[in-house]
């Protein structure tokens, strides 16, 4: 899902980060070099199915040497060799990790692995991803969105991030926090890609892991309503969020947010 990918890159510029790396598979890196231009692209090994193969582990390592922050899940797929290059990445970076979308559907029935990693973790589920990782329903979690979202970062020592109407942001030891920007119109493709990227960007700007999520997800929502204010919620897209970012942000320095 290039979209997906191109998304979370251009949040993480567009959230201060100095130089932002897409890794994408070989035979998909035209595709993304045509479509960023900011944004430098690394191609790495691939799967017969055009996704990250578990053969670009070393690649990957190297390269992440010298990255404050590095951000998996959007677009990367669930083909089984890219899950497994996944699990091996969350056990092996030593660099602060922000889990997403099909990186947290590479930890389904393995969660426990989240206690192995060698760095911070945040980790972003909607709901629905949430209820696969800890067999709740989608409903029990709603609600009891913020109890959900404590006792998983207590037992898994991640910072969680439980998205959805007001947003649940918790870190080991129950502190947490409740959002309250956004509107119903960021229910829609892309808008969870862009705030990954926002959380990697602050975290690499030497923000702590809880802070930074917390930071990101007010962020993020504040440029969904001020997208909405342009385009209305029903018509308002992730790009369109996305192009919002730098208002957010100012709005927030000037003390208006």
């Amino acid at each position: 899902m290039t979209g997906a990918a191109a998304l979370c890159s251009e949040a993480a510029l567009l959230s201060g980060s100095g130089l932002v790396t897409l890794g994408i598979c070989k035979s998909l890196n035209p595709i993304l070099e045509k479509k960023l231009t900011e944004v430098m692209t690394k191609p790495l090994a691939e799967t017969k199915g055009q996704t990250l193969s578990e053969r670009a582990f070393p690649e990957i390592m190297k390269f992440a040497e010298k990255a404050d922050c590095v951000a998996i899940g959007p677009g990367l797929s669930r083909d089984p060799s890219t899950q497994r290059l996944i699990r091996k990445l969350i056990i092996a970076l030593r660099k602060p990790v922000v889990l997403d979308a099909d990186g947290i559907n590479a930890i389904e029935g393995k969660v426990r692995l989240l206690r192995s990693a060698k760095a911070p973790i945040v980790i972003t589920p909607h709901p629905g991803e949430m209820s696969r990782l800890i067999a709740l329903s989608r409903n029990g979690i709603s609600r009891a969105k913020e109890k959900v979202a404590k006792d998983f970062a207590n037992k898994y020592n991640v910072v969680c991030v439980l998205k959805g109407h007001r947003t649940v942001v918790a870190r080991p030891g129950g502190r947490s926090y409740v959002n309250t920007t956004g509107n119903p119109g960021m229910a829609k493709g892309g808008t969870g890609d862009v705030l990954t990227g926002m959380i990697a960007a602050f975290i690499g700007q030497g923000i702590r892991p809880f802070d930074a999520a917390k930071l990101g997800v007010y962020l993020h929502g504040l440029a969904g309503d001020l997208a909405a204010k342009d385009k209305g919620e029903v018509s308002m897209l992730a790009s369109d969020l996305l192009n919002k970012i730098p208002d957010a942000i100012k709005k927030f320095q000037s003390g208006k947010g």
